[in-house]
């Protein structure tokens, strides 16, 4: 099991998104409870980013939302840094 590190900026995010996404409340939180047992599974399509964000994961929420974090697998930490749309979250 991994332990899920909230940053400020995913925290003040996340707020946000389900605020503006609230019929996606239930889905956020089984995406949150699936990474923290395993960001491996395949329904979370964990997947590395390139170019300038090559050191960070991502994971997705629906086809159009995601979550970008850092996987520390020495550690077992997932640090969450950021969530929303597709274009939102790689910038």
């Amino acid at each position: 099991m991994y332990e899920l590190v909230w940053t400020a900026g995913f925290t003040r995010a996340a707020n946000k998104f389900v605020d503006q996404h609230r019929e996606l409340r239930t889905k956020l939180a089984a995406t949150l409870r699936d990474l923290e047992n395993d960001p491996f599974q395949p329904h979370l399509r964990y997947h590395h980013l390139t170019g300038k964000l090559k050191v960070i994961q991502a994971v997705s929420i629906t086809h159009s939302y995601r979550i970008t974090l850092t996987v520390m697998i020495t550690d077992k930490e997932i640090i969450l840094l950021d969530i929303g749309g597709h274009g939102d979250v790689y910038r």
